[in-house]
């Protein structure tokens, strides 16, 4: 098993009480894929004094990013769509005349897996080379049992193409489709809950999303979908409160959900709720960006009830065509008020709780997986502070670069 050091470091380990939990001058050790020891060199244990030491020269290390919200598997893209939108056309607007969601499911259902893969590696790329060694890919672009199995397919070899490690979500509950209009009680039978007894009984789903919304599904869809993952010991997220507030959080929460997403129009009611469970805000400032929304997350309210707050890109192609991690941090910071310290726990400690991976991500710490990013900054603020610009020095994935 190869061991080495990591010294001349600055850590951003995002433990204890320290900003950032910065431990000046110190050493990471790394035996196989965990990290072994870390703390300030001049504490370094005898044990570990003689193995190889890779200096990284005052760099910043930081645990490895992660995007815990991502549709990163599709077909097709909807630039058309980006342009009726500033022409002064609604989200809800395109969605009623057959555009959003739908107009990317035609795309994706006429895709083969091969051509899905090749599709979203270069999007995967983008976000590896931020630094990030965790993604969450979602399905909910096929919605039929075939095509939601083929995106879950193809995203499970993303995982196998890149040294990444990749958690799928099964999101048929995301629109209802064209053949089943009207009929959405009909769809949840045939499609989504038939479909996530295949998805689970392949192995094919870390978890289980709903979008819960006025042009999606309702509170009592959802619960639905739920009652059927909790039977299969499968855990919960939730598009919730996006566009207008139907109680998703607070029912999310009420299932113990790892995190409920966007949350512009979540209301204390619903943030009391998630604290209690420890349900993870996820907060998404691209989609907030693209829509040109005007509602503002209650990030006040979550702080003072101590909910975690986490960040993704939701990397999707309507309503956040984004790949860069880094500027979600930048963006979290400049529209939704976040310090850079809360940004960057939004896509590390906290991330990893909203994946249900805080005992294997997110912090360095001793026992926790050699998932780490070396930065050439002088500052952990200047990830959050600079746009466009990627200061990555080496990621390292499980011990290895």
């Amino acid at each position: 098993m190869s061991a080495r050091l990591i010294v001349d470091a600055r850590a951003a380990t995002m433990t204890g009480a320290a900003p950032y939990g910065l431990v000046e001058g110190a050493a990471i050790a790394i035996e196989g894929d965990r990290i072994a020891w870390v703390g300030p060199f001049n504490h370094l244990p005898r044990y570990f004094a003689g193995w190889p030491r890779q200096s990284v020269e005052g760099r910043l290390v930081t645990p490895g990013l992660i995007d815990c919200h991502t549709h990163l598997v599709h077909g097709g893209n909807r630039a058309r769509e980006f342009e009726m939108r500033l022409q002064g056309a609604s989200y809800e607007d395109i969605a009623r005349a057959g555009g959003g969601i739908l107009s990317t499911v035609t795309a994706t259902r006429e895709a083969s897996e091969d051509e899905l893969v090749a599709l979203a590696l270069p999007r995967l790329d983008a976000l590896i080379a931020e630094g990030v060694t965790t993604v969450e890919i979602k399905s909910g672009y096929g919605l039929t049992i075939a095509d939601e199995t083929k995106m879950l397919e193809a995203a499970r070899r993303l995982g196998e193409e890149r040294a990444v490690r990749v958690r799928t979500t099964y999101l048929a509950a995301h629109a209802v489709p064209p053949e089943y209009a009207s009929r959405p009680h009909a769809y949840l039978d045939d499609v989504v809950l038939a479909g996530l007894d295949d998805a689970e009984s392949r192995g094919l789903a870390d978890a289980v999303d709903g979008f819960c919304e006025g042009i999606a599904f309702s509170p009592d869809q959802i619960a639905r979908v739920f009652d059927k993952a909790a039977l299969l010991g499968l855990p919960v997220k939730l598009h919730a409160e996006q566009l207008s507030n139907l109680g998703g959080a607070a029912l999310a929460a009420s299932y113990n959900a790892l995190s409920a997403d966007h949350l512009e129009y979540l209301d204390e009611t619903g943030v009391d709720a998630m604290a209690r469970t420890g349900t993870v805000a996820v907060l998404l400032p691209g989609a907030f960006y693209t829509l040109r929304e005007a509602q503002l997350p209650p990030v006040d309210l979550l702080r003072k009830a101590g909910v975690p707050i986490a960040l993704a890109t939701d990397c999707n192609p309507g309503s956040s065509p984004m790949t860069s991690i880094l500027l979600v941090l930048n963006m979290a910071a400049t529209l939704f008020r976040l310090t850079p310290e809360e940004a960057l726990a939004g896509v590390t400690r906290e991330a990893a709780k909203a994946l249900g991976l805080e005992r294997e991500a997110g912090t360095i710490e001793a026992g926790k997986r050699a998932d780490l990013a070396i930065w050439d900054v002088e500052e952990p603020a200047e990830l959050a502070y600079r746009i466009g610009f990627n200061p990555l020095h080496q990621r390292i994935f499980g011990g290895n670069a």
